[in-house]
């Protein structure tokens, strides 16, 4: 994998960049739609491609590592051939995920023994061997094994989990780079900066994480209701290398999007758009719209015209509310696209206005515009 930082806004700390992998281009800022088990949920490959235009999605280790488990992927040759994606993938190690079974599993120096949510089963998640199931997913990009602090917590439990989770990078980077072959030298390792909403601690992990020296790097932990996300964000932007690409994980909503943009970061991921299409909410570029609402049932005007698509302009809004007001599946699938294909609208938007250096005047003009509900 190959970074180039092509821009720099001259209003802001928001960056263009390309990053080129052996699977094709990811042009920065970039959105990846969230594929947890090899499957962006009701949205079939090729509209991702075609109709999406997505440069790269994202999988899951832990969901992907107990179905299908790898024997299978091995078999197919990885997740790109098993389900039939020729462009990037990005996977989490499944640290967030262990996190979440707080009441099934125990994180030790060796690793996180935890049992699968689908059976009961027993399973040991270790530096290194979240590294061997990232290899047999085939993912381009790969994330070390990192505990994904809970919050709120204590400044000694956070600071002891990020020693933890340094020292596991040092264990996974080590593994990572003495494996490396012929035959999987297309993939690379980010590490993972914690420190819960500790200032202190969060230089510290940055610091840390920018001596590791690998090709990306990105942030973690910063889902929590503490309203310290941009604060955070840009803290360890300002210290982790201009040079390598930085990934945000698990953000967001299109304002935190854009606000992040604005600080230096050019990669997202987040199950919010399909999340919330599912459910009727649609983020247009005129404003949120909830489909259920009544106001639509007779509007027959096309979802979102100025965004263009085949989804957004062919479909109307009285005809999605009434697939998603009777739980038809096509509904789900039609606001998905065009959630997605608004998110990556948004950053294709952001990236040519920062290389305009117009990206702040067009940031605060933009979220008026979309983050009103109407």
């Amino acid at each position: 994998m190959q970074f180039l930082l092509e821009h720099e806004d001259k209003s802001s700390k928001a960056r263009a960049g390309l990053i080129t992998t052996s699977k094709g281009e990811i042009r920065t800022p970039i959105f990846m739609p969230v594929g947890t088990v090899g499957s962006v949920k009701s949205i079939p490959q090729n509209i991702l491609e075609e109709q999406i235009n997505a440069d790269i999605i994202l999988g899951n280790t832990y969901h992907l590592y107990l179905r299908p488990g790898t024997n299978v992927l091995d078999a197919a040759g990885g997740l790109h051939h098993f389900m039939g994606w020729n462009r990037p993938i990005l996977t989490d190690s499944g640290g967030y995920q262990v996190h979440s079974l707080v009441n099934n599993r125990k994180i030790t120096e060796k690793g996180v023994t935890f049992r699968s949510h689908l059976d009961g089963s027993k399973h040991l998640f270790t530096p290194e061997s979240v590294v061997d199931i990232q290899r047999s997913i085939g993912s381009d990009i790969m994330m070390v094994l990192d505990e994904c602090t809970p919050y709120p917590c204590s400044y000694i439990y956070a600071k002891e989990s990020m020693k933890r989770t340094h020292r596991w990078m040092t264990r996974g980077c080590g593994y990572f780079d003495a494996t490396l072959t012929d035959t999987n030298a297309h993939q690379t390792l980010f590490p993972i900066v914690q420190g819960s909403v500790y200032k202190d601690l969060r230089i510290q992990s940055a610091e840390t994480i920018a001596a590791a020296n690998r090709p990306g790097n990105a942030i973690g932990g910063v889902c929590h209701p503490t309203g310290q996300l941009y604060e955070i964000t840009e803290l360890v932007c300002d210290i982790l290398p201009k040079s390598k690409p930085r990934y945000l994980m698990g953000v967001g909503t299109p304002l935190d999007l854009l606000e992040c943009i604005g600080l230096g970061v050019d990669m997202f991921d987040c199950v919010m758009p399909t999340r919330n299409g599912r459910n009727g909410t649609l983020f247009t570029t005129q404003g949120i719209i909830n489909i259920k609402n009544k106001k639509w049932k007779t509007d027959f005007s096309p979802i979102d015209a100025a965004l263009g698509g085949l989804f957004s302009s062919y479909y109307s809004k009285a005809y999605l509310s009434h697939l998603i007001t009777s739980k038809e599946l096509l509904g789900a699938q039609i606001a998905s696209v065009h959630n997605l294909t608004f998110y990556l609208w948004l950053v294709r938007q952001a990236r040519e206005q920062i290389i305009q250096n117009n990206f702040a005047a067009w940031k605060n003009h933009m979220l008026k515009k979309i983050m009103e509900k109407i």
